[in-house]
């Protein structure tokens, strides 16, 4: 029987290595971009040591302890999602319930007394989380990947769609290779009636320094039977935006990164004004603002994310959806949300611009 169980698993194995070499996006034994990235190791470093006085929350964040009762019932116009900070969310679309890049974790991080550490509980209990049907992994980051949130969801028998590459650590960490689905840029898996699209992004992996773009990158379109969500996980600009919209649009919500930028690193993270335009460009109705309000992992202001995306969203007519970390929302049933981040200075576009390269 070891031997039949040894098989298999070396049969996957191969598997997934034959089709990580078929890949068009491999190239000499690392995954590469279409559109490559800036990266100015200079100015990444200086950013380290000059911050925003407003970097992190001087006071503690007004959030929502997530109404588990709720989630108990259908919403009513069949789509609702809980935002849980940074780009942890519960889309609930059309039947089906999906988990994108959950981190219940205190730090994003290898190690548990060292790194960037919320600023807040996680607004829902992990036992008081409803049955999910997949959870989403846009890429191996720390801040998207989580060793422990993802053990646990494994006891609840969820199915993992992930990225090529990324099902090697979930194995690693015992969890079956049956129960993950690894895809391509545009391939796409079924979990029940909902289809989930890999869709392209423009951005990197690594977990250490000797596995830098071992691992792809991506993002994701949920198409239900009435619904559709889009979400970017980690992103530069690029033109396949578009097309994105074009294949599997238009969006009911897109949930796009819109913090943790610096001009130092213009491609790997999108900077608020053209995380509006990418609303536009994948033909999205609402937008949720996402990758903010949880962790510092730039330099910028806390709150100056939102605060640009209001504005530029304002000079695009777009309509953004601003709710508290931990809250549920309809995207569908039209709901006001309060400001609940302080009035802090942030820098604004023409002080600080973060516009991603070769996006013509």
């Amino acid at each position: 029987m070891f031997n039949i169980l040894t098989c298999i698993s070396l049969n996957a194995s191969n598997e997934r290595e034959e089709r990580i070499r078929a890949s068009r996006n491999w190239k000499d034994g690392k995954f590469v971009n279409p559109q490559p990235l800036i990266n100015d190791i200079g100015d990444s470093i200086l950013a380290m040591f000059f911050k925003d006085e407003h970097a992190s929350p001087k006071n503690p964040i007004d959030y929502e302890k997530t109404n588990a009762s709720v989630l108990l019932s259908e919403p009513a116009s069949g789509l609702r999602v809980t935002w849980f900070g940074h780009s942890s969310t519960l889309v609930e679309i059309d039947g089906t319930k999906v988990l994108t890049d959950p981190i219940w974790s205190d730090r994003t991080s290898p190690l548990s007394w060292i790194g960037p550490k919320r600023w807040y509980d996680a607004p829902l209990s992990f036992r008081d989380l409803p049955d999910i049907d997949a959870v989403v992994i846009s890429h191996n980051h720390y801040d998207h990947l989580d060793r422990q949130t993802a053990l646990l969801l494994n006891e609840k028998g969820v199915i993992f769609v992930v990225p090529l590459g990324v099902a090697s650590h979930l194995i690693d960490w015992g969890i079956s290779n049956s129960k993950i689905r690894e895809l391509d840029w545009w391939e796409e898996t079924k979990i029940g009636n909902l289809k989930i699209v890999c869709t392209p992004a423009r951005h990197a992996s690594g977990r250490s320094l000797f596995d830098k773009d071992e691992h792809l990158w991506a993002g994701y379109a949920l198409v239900g039977d009435k619904h559709r969500v889009y979400y970017s996980g980690d992103t530069g600009l690029f033109p396949a935006m578009k097309e994105i919209g074009n294949k599997y649009g238009p969006f009911d919500l897109t949930m796009i990164e819109t913090g943790q930028y610096n001009q130092a690193w213009p491609d790997w993270h999108i900077g608020p004004e053209q995380a509006v335009i990418a609303h536009t460009m994948v033909n999205g109705k609402k937008m949720l603002p996402v990758h903010w309000a949880l962790f510092e992992l730039a330099s910028h202001s806390w709150t100056e994310p939102i605060e640009r995306v209001l504005a530029k969203a304002k000079e695009l007519n777009v309509d953004v959806a601003t709710p508290k970390p931990g809250q549920s929302f309809e995207p569908e049933i039209k709901k006001e949300f309060s400001r609940w981040w302080p009035d802090l200075p942030w820098k604004t576009a023409k002080e600080n611009p973060i516009v991603s390269t070769q996006t013509e």
